[in-house]
Parts: structure tokens; C-alpha cells; sequence
């Protein structure tokens, strides 16, 4: 247990800031530069573990993981874990926009009451002398 402390502890500190970063909403250019960084430094290290792959390995030992498989298996599911909860983030975002914007089209389009009542008047009594 005690070699793998480290890692879970890392793995339990990434999933709380990502949960903390991606369920809370915010808007602007600094949410945005962050992920842009965190996109960057992601990249950054995929090459760095296929450029130099004992890399990989040594950093999986150094937090107890074993091997540089596992560390990458352990860092791709991190990856996923957060682009779930990022895309069901956008995709709630989009049908709250999506539901005002139909609402606000059908409000524009509605018929005034006055209208809608003299055509519903006037077509029941174009039935009943029918």
C-alpha cells in the first residue's frame, strides 16, 4: 500500500480539481487560457512519453504506479473522465439556450388574444351555421 499511496493520492487530488474546475460554470478569458494551458501541457507530455518512454516508466515508479502503461492508462481515463463531464457541461448549456430561443421565437411568432379570439369566434360559428 505504501508505494501506491502516492498515486492514488495523486489520482484522488486530479479527479477533485476536475470535478471542482469542470462542474462549476464560469465564463471569460481566464477559464479559457487555463484549459488552453492544461490542453498544452497534456500534449506536451504525450510527446515527452513517446519521445522518451523510460521517462514514462520513471515517473510511474517514482508514485508507485509500476509501470508507464498503467501511469498512461490511469492518465487516459483521467482524460475521459473529464471530457465527459466537460461535453454533458456544454451540451446541458446548449439546450438551456436552445429552450430560450424557442421560447422567445414562439412568443414573437403568438398571435395577439384578440385575434386568436375573434378567429376561434368566428370559426365556431362558420361550423354551427354548417
Amino acid at each position: 500500500m505504501g508505494d501506491q499511496f502516492i498515486a492514488k493520492a495523486i489520482l484522488v487530488v486530479v479527479l477533485v480539481g476536475l470535478m471542482a474546475v469542470l462542474v462549476v460554470p464560469r465564463r471569460g478569458a481566464r477559464p479559457l487560457a487555463i484549459r488552453r494551458l492544461t490542453y498544452v501541457a497534456l500534449l506536451a507530455a504525450a510527446v515527452a512519453a513517446v519521445v522518451y518512454p523510460a521517462w514514462l516508466t520513471w515517473v510511474a515508479e517514482t508514485v508507485g504506479v509500476g509501470r508507464g502503461a498503467d501511469l498512461l492508462l490511469y492518465g487516459l481515463i483521467l482524460v475521459f473522465i473529464s471530457h465527459s463531464i466537460a461535453s454533458k457541461s456544454r451540451h446541458a448549456a446548449d439546450d438551456r439556450r436552445f429552450t430560450e430561443l424557442a421560447r422567445a421565437v414562439a412568443i414573437e411568432r403568438a398571435e395577439p388574444a384578440e385575434q386568436a379570439g375573434e378567429r376561434l369566434v368566428n370559426s365556431a360559428a362558420g361550423e354551427s351555421e354548417g
